[in-house]
């Protein structure tokens, strides 16, 4: 399993770009902005994108996706999984025929290429020789982390969380928890405004981190735009131990 990380930044700027995973060549983890330096040859192929949560930074790529893809005469639709009020979301703010037109009626209703799957805390969902479980979490609006498995191993990402009670037991019931992908937003002198937010900040995160029973390899992602090194300092010094790094735009994961 290759993830290459095509997004992982807070916000855009100064070659910024908001999350997106491709998973091998064909799913996508979010859908920020990231996706937009894929290739054409690299788009097309995309037939699934599982979504963490409906806000802009995770999901401002998709209705170019599938305008970019969309072919009337397709052989396997764009299907997109994530929680029922994520789809909500979707469906109601996005693919309404205002904003974007609604590919889950086109090229007709009976034969759309956008589908929708309803993805709840706890299910699994099995896309070719890789399962992706989704794990309830904790952010400002309903959202989701998933732990992605193959026979190579467990890859696991946050989403957009703060201190939560849901993520910890899911990951230390991993059998073989190989990469940590861990949302921390704000610096700690932002503290408040984090927890307001439903974020982390390296205080919070890595106190959560002391539930983590297992040693992966753990990657920073979601730093706000400017604030990359002050986080990642703050983030060492509480959790010297750890093999802890700052994820960027173009890193390669295979599991």
């Amino acid at each position: 399993m290759r993830i290459r990380i095509l997004g992982c930044s807070g916000g855009i700027g100064a070659g910024a770009r908001t999350s997106a995973m491709l998973i091998d060549d064909d799913v996508l983890l979010d859908a920020g902005t990231g996706i937009g330096d894929l290739s054409l040859d690299e788009l097309h192929p995309i037939r699934h994108v599982f979504l963490t949560h409906a806000h802009l930074d995770h999901i401002a790529g998709l209705p170019m996706l599938i305008d970019c893809i969309f072919e009337e005469d397709f052989e396997v639709p764009l299907t997109v999984y994530g929680r029922e009020e994520t789809l909500s979301a979707i469906r109601t703010h996005l693919f309404n025929g205002v904003i974007w037109p609604d590919f889950a009626k086109l090229p007709s209703e009976k034969r759309p290429m956008l589908q929708y799957v309803v993805c709840n805390p706890g299910e699994t969902m099995t896309i070719g020789n890789r399962d992706f479980h989704a794990v309830d979490v904790l952010h400002s609006v309903p959202s989701l982390g998933y732990t992605v498995k193959n026979c190579g191993g467990v890859f696991a990402v946050s989403g957009d969380t703060k201190t939560n009670s849901t993520l910890w037991p899911v990951l230390n019931a991993c059998d073989n928890l190989k990469v940590l992908v861990i949302e921390v937003s704000f610096p700690n002198e932002l503290q408040g405004l984090a927890n307001r937010a439903g974020h982390y900040c390296p205080i919070t995160m890595c106190r959560d981190l002391r539930l983590l029973k297992h040693k992966p390899d753990i990657w920073l992602t979601g730093m706000k735009p400017g604030e990359e090194e002050r986080i990642l300092a703050q983030v060492i010094a509480a959790a010297p131990d750890e093999n802890i790094r700052m994820l960027s735009r173009g890193t390669v994961i295979t599991i």
